[in-house]
C-alpha cells in the first residue's frame, strides 16, 4: 500500500505545517480507533493548486496525490513524475470513456469506476496497453442524482463485472451527502466492502477524515486542510 513520507524537520511553509498537523491528526485518530497510523494513507487533494503549492507538498515528503481530472492532471504532473520516481496518482473525479487511455498513462488507480460502459472501456484500453487497471467503485451512499457513483444495490453486480473483466478491483469509494452525518455512510462502504472482499477504503474529506479514520479508512482525500480554502 502506497503511504505518505514522514515530513523533513527543516520544512516550514504553511503548507508544510498544514501537511504536519493533518498527519498528526491522522496518526491520533488511528490510535483512538485502535488502528496502526501507517494503515491510512494521506492522498493530497491537488485539484487547481498552483505549481508552488504543489513544490511545497512534495518538499513535505508527500508523493500520493488525487486529481479530478485528466486533462488538469497531465498539464500538472506529466514533467513531474520522472524527478519522483515514487510518485503515486490516483483519479478521484469522474473519467468519461473517451479520456480513459490518457488516465491509465498517467495514473496508478482510478478510484471513479461507476458504470458498466466505462468498465468495459478500461480494460479495452488496459488490454491494448498490457495493463490490468487498478480501480476503486464509487459508489453512491446518499442516491444523490447530482453525483456520480453507483447506486448501492448495483454495486455488487459492477464488482463482479469489472473483476470478470480483467480489473483489479481493489476497493471502494464514496462522498456521503454533504447535509448528511458521513458516519452511517462510511459505515454502508466498509460493510459492502467486507461482503466483496476488498481491502481499500477510500472515504472522507478535509472536514470528515478523522471520522473516515474510526469507520476504517485506509485512504483519506484532503485538499482544504493541507492547502487552504481553493478560489471560487
Amino acid at each position: 500500500m502506497a503511504i505518505s513520507s514522514p515530513l523533513p524537520a527543516a520544512s516550514s511553509s504553511p503548507i508544510a505545517a498544514r501537511f504536519a498537523t493533518v498527519r498528526a491528526d491522522i496518526s491520533a485518530a488511528c490510535i483512538i480507533a485502535g488502528r496502526d497510523p501507517r494503515d491510512v494513507t494521506l492522498t493530497a487533494v491537488t485539484k487547481t493548486q498552483p505549481p508552488e503549492a504543489i513544490d511545497a507538498a512534495l518538499a513535505t515528503g508527500q508523493r500520493v496525490f488525487g486529481e479530478n481530472r485528466v486533462q488538469e492532471a497531465m498539464a500538472r504532473w506529466t514533467d513531474r513524475r520522472p524527478l519522483h520516481p515514487d510518485l503515486h496518482l490516483r483519479l478521484i473525479g469522474p473519467l468519461q470513456t473517451n479520456k480513459v487511455r490518457e488516465a491509465l498513462s498517467l495514473f496508478d488507480v482510478i478510484e471513479t469506476l461507476d458504470r458498466p460502459k466505462l468498465a468495459q472501456a478500461l480494460a479495452t484500453a488496459g488490454q491494448a496497453m498490457g495493463l490490468a487497471p487498478r480501480v476503486l467503485v464509487q459508489v453512491n451512499t446518499g442516491a444523490e442524482v447530482q453525483k456520480a457513483g453507483v447506486a448501492v444495490v448495483d454495486a455488487p453486480a459492477l464488482i463482479e463485472q469489472a473483476r470478470t473483466l480483467g480489473l483489479t478491483v481493489e476497493g471502494l469509494m464514496c462522498i456521503p451527502p454533504a447535509d448528511e452525518d458521513p458516519a452511517p455512510h462510511f459505515a454502508l462502504l466498509a460493510r459492502l466492502a467486507c461482503d466483496h472482499g476488498l481491502d481499500v477504503l477510500s472515504m472522507g474529506m478535509s472536514g470528515d477524515y478523522l471520522a473516515a479514520i474510526a469507520s476504517g479508512a485506509t485512504h483519506v482525500r484532503v485538499g482544504s486542510a493541507l492547502f487552504g480554502a481553493r478560489d471560487a
